[in-house]
């Protein structure tokens, strides 16, 4: 957290307009590992460079709050175990409705679809690069993009706690193994690097966003690898009676981050998939302004899986999103989505 503010912090027109006033410091709500807090700073300093108002002072609060994702991740708790959704905002959220913070900044991919009653998701960010990358252990042969999982020999065991990759990959390649691995960005590529486990997935970006690039040894198209539906986008929520506060993020909105989310949430809302079931989702705009849709879903052996795209208006994001996961659950065994 940072230092307290003065006992009579100083006023600014609430919603960057005139009128109602609003106390600083704003305090904005996160999870505590490294790539939490450097979205969370990325985002002030975005709000701060659009508001001059906020340019001008030390209006903003960080608060680092464990959330109960976090915990399981430290007792090594799988997060399928336990029902996976929204575990990683559950604390935050609470905080948020009951006024100990403003805002809070998450990776859009950990929200859940539906949020709590009198939260909304006000601001969505630019996307970063939304693909998974192959990290290859000392065993491993030298990566080809023709080929990605070529480098990968024969019974190989792969570190990662995902359903949906591991779905995908044991489509293509039946003989590998997995196991689970938890943990931040750093701590995962510190365990692949200590074995014994020959390869790891992470999205890339968070790779680039740490500065840890170059730990990719290939990073996977969407097509070979369907991402997880809103990864790369960083998502503000707050309550949803501050219209001032909504409005303000409103003006940092990336309207083809908003599109694209729109889409694959509406995607996954309609799958209505827990944790265990692989599920991937990934959209883009066209040069034409039309939406263009892949969804995924797979049983976690990878026996089964179905993968479709859908285009259409981007206005309609919503619509293809809904639509697209109704075509793809009407045919998938009843038993991927137990």
């Amino acid at each position: 957290m940072l230092p307290a503010q003065p006992a009579d912090p100083p006023i600014i027109p609430a919603g960057h307009r005139a009128g109602a006033m609003r106390k600083l410091p704003l305090r904005v709500g996160t999870r505590g590992s490294p790539l939490a807090l450097w979205q969370t700073r990325h985002f002030l300093h975005r709000l701060s460079t659009f508001c001059p108002v906020l340019r001008t002072m030390n209006v903003f609060e960080e608060h680092a709050i464990r959330t109960t994702g976090d915990a399981t991740q430290a007792a090594g708790t799988r997060l399928a175990d336990i029902g996976g959704k929204g575990l990683f905002a559950k604390e935050i959220h609470e905080a948020l409705a009951d006024g100990r913070i403003d805002f809070a900044v998450h990776s859009l991919k950990d929200l859940e679809t539906e949020l709590p009653q009198g939260i909304v998701l006000a601001c969505t960010m630019t996307r970063e690069d939304a693909r998974d990358a192959l990290v290859l252990g000392g065993r491993c042969g030298p990566a080809d993009p023709s080929d990605p999982y070529a480098a990968l020999p024969a019974g190989a065991l792969v570190a990662s706690g995902s359903v949906r990759r591991q779905a995908q990959m044991l489509h293509a390649r039946p003989d590998l193994r997995f196991t689970g691995i938890r943990g931040n960005v750093q701590s995962r590529l510190d365990k692949l690097a200590a074995g014994p486990a020959d390869a790891t997935l992470l999205a890339i970006a968070g790779l680039k966003r740490l500065g840890l690039a170059e730990h990719a040894s290939l990073v996977l198209d969407s097509e070979t690898m369907v991402p997880a539906s809103c990864q790369g986008i960083v998502g503000i929520t707050v309550r949803a009676s501050d219209e001032e506060l909504c409005q303000l993020l409103g003006g940092i909105e990336d309207p083809e981050a908003k599109a694209v989310a729109t889409a694959e949430r509406a995607l996954l809302l309609e799958l209505d998939g827990s944790c265990r079931t692989p599920i991937g989702g990934y959209a883009r705009l066209l040069p034409d302004g039309r939406l263009h849709l892949t969804g995924l879903v797979a049983r976690t052996d990878g026996s089964f899986l179905l993968k479709r795209s859908l285009h259409g208006d981007g206005k309609d994001a919503a619509r293809l999103g809904t639509e697209l996961g109704r075509s793809l659950r009407a045919d998938s065994p009843a038993d991927v989505f137990v």
